[in-house]
């Protein structure tokens, strides 16, 4: 239990570096253009942040560690796939690839196996993408980490990574964003249940501001962040 917790939380840290501080999930355009201003439209910010990513990478995840459960190579492959076709711009395709590809070279030297392991010469040879919402889960069923903890993790560092932003470049406070996130637990738990049972088909990323902004950060000035 504690063996599985410590390593949950080195995995959950904003400081494990598979690069997640250098992007900001499309936030530093939303500050640029007045959307995100205060604690307020920030909290709103993450809640559909979390959103679009728990009803496509979510999904997907659960399905990987299951795979990776199973020992179910192909599974994992598929649910791989499925992230990357989720991924409506080039930047958060970008931040998926990068991180994964980060997520899973240091697997090998902290946390090895051999799922990992041919995750990471897969990811080498371009035989699958690599995205971080796949190696994350199946990095964390080999830590011994389980299924709802990792889903909590990853919908976790969804919304750190834009509140960690958030204080680089929307007027709040630490308070202001240690209460979204300390709010945002009980829904998060919600979340899980609802879509624990559900599949690949179900999967879906409609949340066009969000993809809007990334698209604006492609052309503008902005960069501050890799997103």
């Amino acid at each position: 239990m504690i063996t599985a917790t410590m390593r949950l939380l080195e995995m959950s840290d904003s400081q494990f570096p598979v690069g997640n501080f250098s992007f900001s999930n499309g936030l530093e355009t939303a500050s640029h253009e007045h959307i995100v201003h205060d604690a307020a439209t920030l909290a709103s910010y993450v809640r559909a942040a979390t959103i679009q990513s728990i009803y496509s990478d979510g999904i997907a995840s659960l399905h990987a560690y299951r795979a990776a459960e199973r020992g179910d190579y192909d599974d994992i492959k598929r649910a791989d796939t499925e992230v990357i076709l989720c991924k409506m711009n080039d930047e958060a395709r970008q931040m998926v690839l990068r991180m994964g590809k980060k997520l899973a070279e240091l697997a090998v030297h902290v946390a090895p196996s051999p799922l990992v392991e041919r995750m990471l010469a897969d990811i080498n040879s371009g035989d699958i993408h690599g995205t971080y919402p796949i190696v994350q889960a199946v990095v964390m069923h080999a830590a011994g980490i389980s299924e709802s903890d990792m889903f909590t993790s990853q919908a976790f560092g969804v919304a750190n990574m834009i509140l960690g932003a958030a204080l680089r470049c929307v007027r709040v406070s630490h308070y202001d964003t240690q209460k979204i996130l300390y709010d945002l637990a009980p829904v998060l738990e919600k979340d899980y249940e609802a879509i624990r049972a559900l599949d690949y088909d179900d999967m879906r990323a409609f949340v066009p501001g969000i993809d809007l902004m990334a698209s604006l950060h492609e052309k503008g000035e902005m960069r501050m962040f890799m997103n």
